[in-house]
């Protein structure tokens, strides 16, 4: 019983954990496009 408590609570903690990435690598990946584009464009590479 505590065995299979424990191993759901770190299934839980796991997925929140990796929701909680996902979007932050979202607002990564935004961030990343904005940045090339912003040097592309200061370089005239566009």
């Amino acid at each position: 019983m505590t065995s299979t408590l424990q191993t759901g609570f770190s299934i839980a903690v796991a997925a929140y954990l990796l929701i909680r990435m996902e979007k932050r690598l979202d607002e990564l990946a935004i961030a990343i496009n904005n940045l090339e584009k912003g040097v592309a464009k200061y370089f005239g590479e566009m």
